[in-house]
């Protein structure tokens, strides 16, 4: 596992995020693109993945649950706007219900994952666009921030197994 740590700011109705991983760059795209992957890191410590159904093209969707260590589940889908691999995944994040109805209750975000050779590395940015700065600050006081890192971590352990596999 590497020493880097997320570097996370805001601005306006905009998150960002950048983190550099010890793995190759086809690898780490795969692991945001792949059911498989994705189930190995995707949620926070302690969460597990048990649901991950993926159509990765331009117009597909993941739609998924994690589930925490007392049963509590949390819904999800993504839309994909835009995938040019291995450099970038653009895609509008919702929370949903099992069935996959998108919430009109909670924040959706259009995310860009921008994914950068560098040294044999690879430097993950990742741009959140909120609809307004209180949509972004209700998931901020949700605890996104911190699982969003714990995702992070547990993505660098994952790298580093399938690097070592």
């Amino acid at each position: 596992m590497s020493n880097n740590k997320t570097i996370v700011s805001t601005a306006g109705k905009q998150l960002n995020m950048e983190r550099i991983f010890n793995a190759p760059r086809q690898l780490v795209f795969e692991a945001w693109s792949k059911p498989e992957y994705l189930a190995r890191w995707w949620g926070p410590q302690g969460w597990t993945l048990p649901v991950c159904n993926v159509d990765f093209r331009v117009g597909g969707s993941w739609h998924y649950c994690i589930r925490g260590p007392e049963g509590e589940e949390s819904w999800g889908k993504a839309l994909y706007h835009e995938i040019v691999v291995p450099e970038r995944i653009v895609y509008t994040d919702y929370f949903s219900d099992a069935a996959g109805t998108l919430s009109d209750q909670m924040p959706a975000a259009t995310t860009t994952m921008s994914f950068i050779e560098v040294d044999g590395k690879t430097k993950v940015t990742g741009r959140s666009e909120y609809p307004a700065v209180a949509d972004l600050e209700k998931v901020i006081q949700m605890g996104m921030l911190d699982g969003m890192n714990e995702s992070l971590d547990r993505l660098d352990a994952a790298l580093a197994a399938l690097s070592n596999a």
